[in-house]
């Protein structure tokens, strides 16, 4: 299911963006309560990248009347995403594109737990990287060839050898001092910011060797929560570690805002 600011998307309006392929969203799940955890993020992330790629100001009081309605009628958890983009924008005048409207799709978020991940290391930066936008092609690409690799996902790395974010995913490690997430050019991931405000932790440059030398590692985002990766290309990591149980039940008793 899917709308565009409350009314049922039509093909010409999703024409636009799929031929430019330009605009910001975010994900999220939606319990059956109609909760999320860390729903205020999510809003200010659509509110800070709205500002960022249009220029414009956005209505999260709206923004949430469409998810609330397109929610209408779903049984158990949902995962939302809300998309933010100009039907009217032209390739040669995008500086043109500054009425952004709100698309809302829905589908069931599942039940099934999955397995850790084993990641392949790719030398990628997404663009413009503190924002969530709709630019996944270097993403997909960079996936599909780790997963053809017998891989799960891709993990990126700098020209400097800083790892700084997985496909979709932030990523953290496990040391000797604690829970490390990488001090590099990322997204700033929702849950990686509410994991960051209940547990101790420290932000610092994590090369890939270092990565690979972690005592564990873990992916996470608002649909997987916190996930064990298993390797990084041929070095084997632990997916059982004290203190990814602390993350894991930290992450889990965290209370969702209503919508």
């Amino acid at each position: 299911m899917a709308t565009l600011d409350g009314q049922p998307v039509t093909p010409d309006d999703l024409l636009p963006l799929a031929l430019t392929n330009f605009g910001h969203f975010t994900t999220m799940r939606v319990d059956a309560d109609r909760r999320t955890r860390g729903l205020s993020l999510h809003m200010e992330r659509l509110v800070r990248d709205c500002a960022a790629v249009f220029g414009a100001d956005l209505d999260t009081g709206r923004v949430r009347a469409h998810v609330q309605q397109a929610l209408d009628g779903q049984d158990g958890p949902c995962v939302v995403r809300v998309t933010v983009y100009d039907p009217t924008v032209d390739v040669a005048h995008p500086e043109d594109a500054d009425h952004p409207r709100v698309l809302v799709s829905v589908r069931p978020a599942g039940t099934a737990t999955p397995p850790p991940l084993r990641a392949k290391s790719v030398r990628y930066a997404r663009d413009l990287p503190e924002v969530k936008h709709t630019g996944l092609f270097g993403t997909l690409y960079a996936r599909r060839a780790a997963r053809r690799q017998g891989f799960d996902d891709a993990l990126f790395f700098g020209a400097d050898g800083q790892v700084s974010e997985g496909g979709t995913w932030n990523v953290g490690f496990l040391t000797d001092d604690g829970v490390v997430w990488p001090k590099a050019p990322a997204l700033p991931g929702v849950t990686m910011a509410l994991l960051r405000q209940h547990v101790e932790h420290r932000v610092a440059p994590v090369t890939l060797a270092e990565a690979k030398a972690a005592r564990a590692a873990f992916a996470t985002n608002a649909f997987i929560g916190v996930r064990a990766l298993s390797a990084v290309d041929d070095a084997p990591l632990a997916v059982e570690h004290p203190l990814l149980d602390v993350l894991r039940e930290t992450y889990a008793s965290l209370a969702g805002e209503e919508l």
